[in-house]
């Protein structure tokens, strides 16, 4: 946990915002921590700083905290964790929806981006498997993704373990001769895939979008069956199988936030961000080296024009 400004620091800042004006006497309304949410992967920690950094010049304290994707919200439940710029609808587990329906956890609305998650290979693999991207190729050409541990299965590379068992669910449900291994970290998976793409290694990865991968390489996505309704990943038979089921990123609060933070809570409810706006950032950061806080800065300066609305409307 790291602390990052205090009150009387957050109200010099403030002196930023609305053309140096300064912001409303009431205003932080608490001098408490907001305690935003910092999970594992690097868009969302852009998104993360981006909306801290508002707040900050708003004149609220911000304490950053690292939480699983699963275990942060029992602490937004509770009360001990207060803001979180990306929850994946179709990531969530089951505490999640029931803290929403009990009024425990408040959505404050869509971030903005247009997400797509799925399993994705590199093109000349297409010639090791033919059939593909129907994901029905994958029964006749198991051993063209195998490695020595998983052979005669193929070989599978899903999200880290605390993001959940989706594409296991999915493996099981359908029986596909394929080995579900969970990846270390975002940053294990990239490696990996970058180093299969160079040396021409077979690879079939689970993979969200947006991210800064798909400007450095070319991908293909396994296909599936189109489906009405929600698509249940772990209640797919073979013949009809969708997939999986594709998210909304919302932006989440304590249920207390908005009493405690109203204009806090009025400025990150209109707070969006598009996926090129993330993918820019994780490239920085990812592939340039840059640190995550700079680049969110930098968004932060050469975007006034549209964050500067979400402030004036939120002091209102």
């Amino acid at each position: 946990m790291e602390k990052i400004l205090s009150a009387a620091q957050g109200a010099a800042l403030a002196l930023l915002v609305s053309g140096g004006a300064a912001i409303a006497a009431d205003v932080p309304e608490s001098d408490d921590p907001i305690k935003v949410i910092l999970n594992d992967w690097t868009g969302q920690h852009f998104s993360t700083y981006v909306a801290g950094e508002l707040l900050q010049k708003m004149g609220y304290t911000i304490e950053y905290v690292s939480a699983g994707a699963l275990p942060q919200h029992i602490g937004l439940s509770q009360g001990n964790l207060h803001f979180q710029t990306e929850v994946w609808s179709n990531n969530v587990g089951d505490i999640y929806p029931k803290a929403v329906e009990s009024g425990e956890i408040v959505v404050l609305g869509d971030l903005g981006l247009e997400p797509k998650e799925g399993w994705i290979y590199p093109p000349y693999m297409e010639e090791r498997c033919p059939g593909l991207p129907d994901y029905k190729a994958l029964y006749d050409c198991a051993q063209a993704f195998a490695n020595a541990e998983t052979f005669p299965n193929g070989r599978l590379i899903t999200y880290p373990a605390d993001w959940g068992t989706r594409s296991r669910d999915v493996v099981d449900a359908i029986g596909l001769p394929f080995a579900a291994v969970a990846g270390g970290s975002e940053g294990a998976m990239v490696a990996e895939l970058t180093s299969a793409i160079q040396a021409e290694d077979p690879i079939l990865m689970m993979m969200w979008q947006p991210h800064w991968i798909f400007a450095a390489h070319e991908f293909n996505w396994v296909e599936w069956n189109p489906v009405d309704g929600e698509c249940a990943e772990e209640t797919q038979e073979k013949d009809t199988a969708c997939g999986f089921a594709q998210a909304t990123v919302n932006k989440v609060a304590w249920s207390g936030f908005e009493d405690k933070w109203p204009a806090a809570f009025r400025m990150l409810s209109l707070m969006t961000l598009t996926n090129a706006d993330e993918n820019a950032a994780i490239l920085a950061v990812d592939n340039e080296g840059r640190d995550v806080r700079e680049v969110a800065t930098e968004w932060l300066a050469n975007n006034e024009a549209t964050w500067q609305g979400w402030v004036d409307a939120a002091m209102n």
